[in-house]
């Protein structure tokens, strides 16, 4: 289905014709892939800016300035994690 510069394609569709496909996404063209005609994602040419980028270029968000550190790794123990609270605070 299209709706101006909209276009809703299936899985299967997007898959036997993503060529075709792609070559409208670069004329401009959004595509939405949907499941069983439900919306999953969208594919939009490159020039076209994401939420986030606009807001950073309108000056309303701040991207942070370091990535977000990897979580620690996981300690074990033979018993419940009130026995390692309880001997932390000691």
């Amino acid at each position: 289905m299209t709706t101006g510069g909209l276009m809703d394609v299936g899985i299967r569709e997007l898959r036997d014709g993503l060529s075709r496909h792609l070559a409208e996404v670069r004329g401009g063209r959004t595509i939405t892939v949907t499941d069983h005609g439900k919306p999953i994602a969208r594919i939009v040419p490159v020039t076209e800016r994401t939420t986030l980028e606009r807001l950073i270029a309108e000056g309303k968000v701040t991207p942070a300035e370091r990535r977000k550190r990897p979580a620690p790794v996981p300690i074990k123990t033979d018993g419940p994690v009130s026995d390692l609270i309880d001997e932390q605070r000691r």
